[in-house]
């Protein structure tokens, strides 16, 4: 290796370091700030239960979403699980949209884009919790807490996530996370990912510093251990757990589908489920996996490839309830309004790198290291009648946050110290 390039290997390495020291300073005076979670559940009403929670004794199993007899009516009261690298993004951007459009109250972290990840999420981590306050929509990164989710929406919410082909999920999540694992750094070779699977017990570390995000990625945000044995029974009766809970759980291979799902059983508009995809990498930095390296990834991810493979086929057996004739309808008409809004909002008709995007207010989050998330211009001239969507549907999350008034100091510091040292 070239000794310049050695050397800025060792500096970015240092500066890691430095960063993940100094960002854990600052999440250590965040929790000095946030109030406990005793103190939250000290203060419920006299019979022990908040508002928001279900009945003592009510069965875990979630109901139908829609119980009212005759007329559908829309559902407001979601909670979205917020899975990594599964397009999670374009939905968070749909459920924003609905959410201001209908002035519906969001349960928003406090500090960071996130409820604390990779720690479990507790309901003293909302932006502005009261002990028995109770929200509409539940929708940022978090590790699952069902329970405590459960005591922040009214008792019919609806429960969602989104789920992703474990070895693809793996290779996204390699190569966007992987400079902030340690264990990574000792990886020479040109191919990284390919050397990792060569042996991957030969760098993994279950206790290394954000280990969670290169194995099993699905399990641990579902709030499960990650590292448990595949034939431990409670593997599936994690996965039996999650169907239990969640009402729909989308797959992101089949998103237009799994659009067509969720506007059914939540009784929206056609115009609600409509989407531009954020958060996309571009083409150069998306390696392919080989049939082998195929399999070693779904081998190494073994408990979210089982997880998958429940949820595939339970979600082609809702599509066949659906209707296939139907469900082939509904799909080409949301991609005739997906590509009519295209027209309508998008400069040039498609993403671009970020350094050709024109407006910081367009600009998405990038991974350490490079600028690989493509994000879109909006074009100058829009009608009035179409102005306001067009904006919302292009805007990333983390100025959509801000947008609608999240506190983001943590996230925003952060981002300071990334752009005075280049990263």
């Amino acid at each position: 290796m070239p000794l310049p390039q050695k050397k800025r290997w060792k500096s970015m390495a240092k500066g890691l370091v430095l960063g993940a020291l100094f960002t854990s300073f600052l999440l250590l005076l965040y929790s000095y700030a946030v109030p406990p979670l005793h103190a939250g559940l000290a203060s419920m009403t006299p019979e022990g239960v908040a508002p928001c929670s279900p009945a003592p004794g009510e069965p875990e199993t979630v109901g139908p979403a829609n119980s009212s007899v005759g007329e559908c009516q829309p559902r407001r009261d979601i909670v979205f699980m917020k899975t990594h690298k599964t397009a999670s993004s374009t939905l968070l951007n749909i459920l924003f949209r609905f959410g201001q459009k209908h002035g519906l109250k969001f349960a928003f972290p406090n500090g960071r884009n996130d409820f604390d990840y990779p720690a479990f999420f507790a309901r003293s981590l909302v932006q502005d919790y009261h002990p028995g306050a109770c929200f509409n929509i539940i929708c940022n990164h978090m590790r699952f807490h069902y329970d405590e989710v459960r005591g922040l929406v009214p008792p019919n919410a609806t429960f969602i996530t989104v789920l992703r082909d474990p070895a693809r999920l793996f290779e996204s999540s390699f190569h966007y996370f992987g400079s902030v694992v340690p264990f990574t750094w000792k990886l020479s070779g040109r191919d990284k990912l390919a050397e990792f699977l060569e042996d991957p017990n030969r760098y993994y570390d279950p206790n290394g510093y954000n280990a969670h995000y290169l194995r099993n990625l699905l399990f641990f945000d579902l709030g499960y251990d990650s590292d448990l044995d595949p034939g431990s029974p409670q593997v599936q009766e994690h996965i039996l757990e999650v169907e239990r809970r969640f009402h729909l759980v989308l797959l992101q291979e089949y998103f237009d589908e799994s659009l067509v799902l969720l506007k059914d059983l939540l009784c929206w508009e056609l115009e609600d489920v409509l989407y531009f995809k954020l958060n996309a990498r571009r083409a150069s930095a998306v390696p392919r996996l080989s049939g082998e390296l195929y399999r070693r990834a779904t081998a190494w991810n073994v408990l979210d490839a089982r997880l998958y493979r429940h949820f595939n086929a339970s979600f082609w057996r809702k599509v066949e309830a659906f209707g296939q004739e139907r469900m082939a309808r509904e799909v080409a008409a949301l991609r005739h309004a997906n590509e009519h809004m295209r027209r309508i909002c998008i400069d040039g008709g498609h993403a671009v790198d970020a350094a050709a995007i024109q407006d910081s207010a367009m600009q998405p989050w990038q991974p350490l290291g490079t600028k690989s998330i493509l994000g879109y211009n909006l074009k100058k001239s829009i009608g009035q009648r179409h102005a306001q969507l067009c904006r919302r549907m292009l805007t990333p999350e983390i100025q959509y946050l801000m947008d609608l008034g999240v506190n983001l100091w943590v996230t925003k510091l952060w981002k300071f110290i990334r752009d005075f040292l280049h990263w």
